[in-house]
């Protein structure tokens, strides 16, 4: 099977498989090669595969997503995902992302919050001196 996970800014994996398993909103599920074609609505989790030519799992965590399998080829559509070689690897990799997400969000709310002020002054003088 082809494995090609999609993001919204990249391609993080794509690649032959021997074996694929996802979280599923009512479970998880695993595919083989000879799986019955299917549409399922991932959620956020871990998304497991071994590569066809290494043999070694490999883990990826992702955000809600879309798995579309057909023939020999399992799409995955998601929002934002994480690649790492084994689980330990892909926590501290998580967990760096989330760090800087952090920082970004209390960028994002001060610069929002600045806004705002501002926005209010001005309202204040308008309603003052109008």
């Amino acid at each position: 099977m082809r494995l090609k996970v999609m993001l919204p800014t990249a391609i993080l994996v794509d690649e032959k498989v021997d074996k694929i398993v996802v979280e599923a909103a009512d479970g998880s599920f695993g595919l083989l090669p000879r799986h019955i074609d299917c549409v399922a609505p991932l959620v956020a989790g871990i998304l497991s595969f071994v590569p066809a030519a290494a043999g070694k799992e490999r883990f990826l965590a992702i955000d809600e997503g879309v798995l579309v399998k057909q023939g020999d080829e399992v799409l995955v559509s998601s929002r934002d995902g994480v690649l790492g070689e084994d689980l330990g690897e892909l926590e501290r990799l998580i967990g760096e992302r989330f760090r800087n997400l952090d920082e970004q969000e209390k960028k994002s709310r001060a610069a929002a919050a600045r806004i705002e002020t501002g926005f209010i002054r001005k309202f204040y003088d308008m309603q003052k001196y109008g």
